[in-house]
């Protein structure tokens, strides 16, 4: 088969294609650009540049790489960003989802998988996540990924597409130092930058109902996350017509004062953090059951918490070498 990987040169989308191309699948990259980075694109693996909202571009790409499946990584992401802009994240994601939708079924592409997240759930009030949680967004990004789903499996059953979506948890960790994580909006990297800068990191509320009063996430390896895809890809693959919905997490919670002390054991840091309010819509706690992934697909996740954080850590260093002087 030959994949199509939207969004290809960011940051999950390199690991994906990483993983893909080192597991004997052929892939096609198509990104804009606006995040990506054209050299994480691995030599031989076509770059494609333009936006998903190109319906006319993305049926010509489809056509002369003969793709047989697609994986939509292509989104804007930026929680905060889309309660500023909620016209062009619904643009961007839920449009360009559906023109792409229609270059696909056109297309006669067997194989979908649409990148999720647990932003779609919103504030459960559950110790663990299961994909029968009901999901109440509370931004307009994880509003967008929902309509997202809702889209994809729609088209397959319209069109007889493969579909599966994956709810991403906290991704992090690197491959390698190169194809680490370049934006600045998740935990590791805002502490990472904090420590950096030489000023104390920030923990956003302390007073939750958790052990130690701080927020509790459940965070998986880029690595692992990408290798969920050949798994699903492959699943699709062997029985056309699946429509998978599946969490990609580890299913264990760590604290963000845990996750501080373990990048300060990491960094060689030991800045203390301080205490700010609370961020507005934050839940206490949110951690994936993933044992529907395993049952489907037999993955399960490898890498553990301190795994990402060293190589997140040299992915940092590997762009701030000032970083280590510290």
């Amino acid at each position: 088969m030959t994949w199509l990987i939207t969004g290809g040169a960011g940051y999950i989308g390199a690991h994906v294609v990483r993983a893909m191309t080192e597991a004997g699948e052929r892939a096609v990259v198509y990104d804009d650009l606006s995040t990506g980075i054209a050299g994480r694109v691995p030599a031989g693996v076509p770059l494609v540049v333009g936006s998903t909202l190109d319906e006319k571009l993305l049926g010509r790409v489809l056509a002369e790489h003969s793709v047989t499946g697609v994986v939509h990584l292509a989104a804007k992401k930026q929680v905060g960003e889309s309660v500023d802009r909620p016209l062009h994240y619904y643009r961007e994601n839920v449009e360009g989802l559906r023109v792409l939708l229609e270059a696909v079924t056109a297309a006669g592409v067997a194989s979908f998988v649409f990148s999720s997240s647990a932003a779609v759930y919103g504030m459960p009030d559950v110790d663990l996540v299961t994909e029968q949680t009901p999901c109440v967004p509370m931004s307009p990004y994880g509003e967008t990924k929902l309509a997202g789903e809702w889209l994809v499996r729609a088209a397959g059953r319209a069109a007889g597409l493969s579909t599966a979506c994956l709810r991403y948890f906290n991704v992090a960790g690197a491959a390698a130092p190169d194809l680490a994580d370049t934006g600045v909006f998740n935990l590791i990297p805002m502490v990472f930058e904090r420590l950096t800068d030489g000023v104390p990191p920030r923990v956003f509320g302390d007073d939750y109902p958790t052990p130690d009063g701080t927020c509790i996430r459940d965070y998986i390896h880029v690595v692992d996350l990408a290798e969920a895809h050949v798994a699903v890809a492959r699943a699709l693959r062997a029985t056309p017509g699946r429509d998978l919905t599946l969490n990609i997490g580890r299913g264990e919670g760590v604290s963000v004062r845990e996750m501080i002390d373990r990048i300060h054991a990491v960094t060689g840091h030991q800045d203390p953090p301080v205490v700010t309010p609370r961020r507005p819509g934050d839940p206490a706690r949110v951690v994936a059951s993933a044992e529907r992934v395993t049952t489907e697909l037999g993955w399960k996740a490898r890498h553990d918490v301190q795994d990402m954080i060293t190589s997140a850590w040299q992915g940092w260093v590997h762009r701030h070498p000032e970083a280590a002087r510290g």
